[in-house]
């Protein structure tokens, strides 16, 4: 019986790049079937991003959204 060296962490990554985080992401959803996470995701990033931005000079305008 022969056996397979095992592989590093570094040459399992150079063999295979994936994409970075937010195709690991999908991938994540497709394969477990998660859907449901995304739009609390998509509010969380646009909630983030008034929070950011109420820091700025669009303050003003993102207040008369509101």
């Amino acid at each position: 019986m022969s056996e397979e060296p095992r592989k590093s962490f570094e040459e399992l990554n150079k063999e295979g790049s994936n994409g970075g985080f937010l195709n690991e992401f999908r991938l994540l959803l497709k394969h477990n079937k998660k859907w449901w996470i995304t739009p609390i995701i998509i509010c969380l990033l646009i909630f983030g991003i008034l929070i950011y931005l109420s820091g700025t000079s669009a303050a003003p305008f993102i207040y008369t959204l509101f």
